[in-house]
């Protein structure tokens, strides 16, 4: 995690993520997730959606997470993809960003 400006920046890379479990698995560790964390669409809506949900950003941040290494990810798995773009599309607590080239 890292600040910059007013953002509160966490990085969910995807890269070499064969299937949902281990997207699942990535989410949990970059938004560090309780252990509880249900590790399936519904549940990540849930925590996108709901800033309690996630650990607080510093104080007076807003929190983004970057996600990148996501191309293998989309061409192995273009449903669960199309799944997750869905969920960040929707996403309250949190604005997502794709990166295009690494960071």
């Amino acid at each position: 995690m890292s600040a910059s400006g007013d953002w509160t920046v966490r990085v969910l890379d995807l890269e070499g993520a064969v299937d949902k479990a281990a997207f699942m698995d990535r989410c949990a560790t970059a938004l560090d997730l309780p252990a509880w964390f249900g590790r399936n669409w519904d549940a990540l809506a849930d925590a996108l959606g709901d800033a309690g949900q996630l650990p607080p950003p510093a104080a007076g941040h807003r929190l983004l997470l970057v996600v990148t290494g996501w191309r293998g990810y989309a061409r192995r798995e273009p449903g669960q993809w199309e799944i997750a773009q869905e969920v960040f599309e929707r996403a309250a607590a949190v604005r997502v960003a794709l990166a295009l080239g690494p960071l």
